[in-house]
């Protein structure tokens, strides 16, 4: 039997465990490809005491993308509270963000990006929900920038750049390599703001 490792973010009581395996399996197999009993093996329970928990694959599915969604806004908003200058909460934002995307909570962001269309339209609607309160702190900074004068577009038109560039990195970035987190949230920042440029022009 292969134990699972714990998602970051999600307790180590038996329903943390279940749904610590979960992530791992629906990122490796594939929501529809991972059965109940697959879970179960993983745990070292019967199938049918995922039972007591969760009344359907769907619910366990749900459950995973809620509890990643909760930590890493709560991530993102302990992130900018240790920042004064917009400039620098827009740092820790990324930083944050591509923490949870390829680091500790990266199976579970995975899942939430690969599966989404595995939930029904109500749990969509309830994710969303839950979604767009991560959102909007980064839009509140991006809006006090955009206020400084630091780029021209909408902050929701940069958000979605930002998105576009830390979205993904889960398919290409290696932390063993010379390039870290941080610097690569340098990278987007110094992109999106100009900080590099301003700062070598003083």
């Amino acid at each position: 039997m292969t134990q699972a490792r714990a998602v970051h973010g999600i307790d180590d009581s038996p329903r943390g465990r279940l749904l610590s395996a979960a992530a791992q399996l629906f990122r490796d197999k594939g929501y529809e490809r991972t059965t109940v009993r697959d879970i179960a093996a993983v745990v070292g329970i019967q199938s049918g005491s995922i039972f007591h928990h969760f009344k359907t694959k769907e619910e366990i599915l749900f459950a995973v993308m809620e509890e990643v969604i909760h930590f890493n806004t709560e991530r993102l908003r302990a992130a900018i509270a240790a920042e004064d200058r917009p400039v620098e909460r827009l740092r820790a934002l990324v930083r944050a963000e591509l923490t949870a995307i390829v680091g500790d909570t990266s199976e579970a962001m995975t899942v939430l990006v690969t599966e989404w269309r595995c939930l029904n339209a109500d749990k969509q609607r309830e994710a969303l929900a839950l979604r767009d309160i991560y959102e909007q702190l980064w839009l509140d900074v991006l809006a006090d920038l955009h206020k400084e004068g630091r780029f021209r577009a909408e902050p929701f038109i940069m958000r979605r750049l930002i998105t576009g560039m830390t979205g993904w990195t889960h398919n290409w970035f290696d932390q063993s390599r010379s390039l870290s987190v941080e610097g690569l949230a340098d990278l987007i920042v110094d992109r999106v703001v100009g900080e590099e440029s301003e700062e070598g022009a003083a």
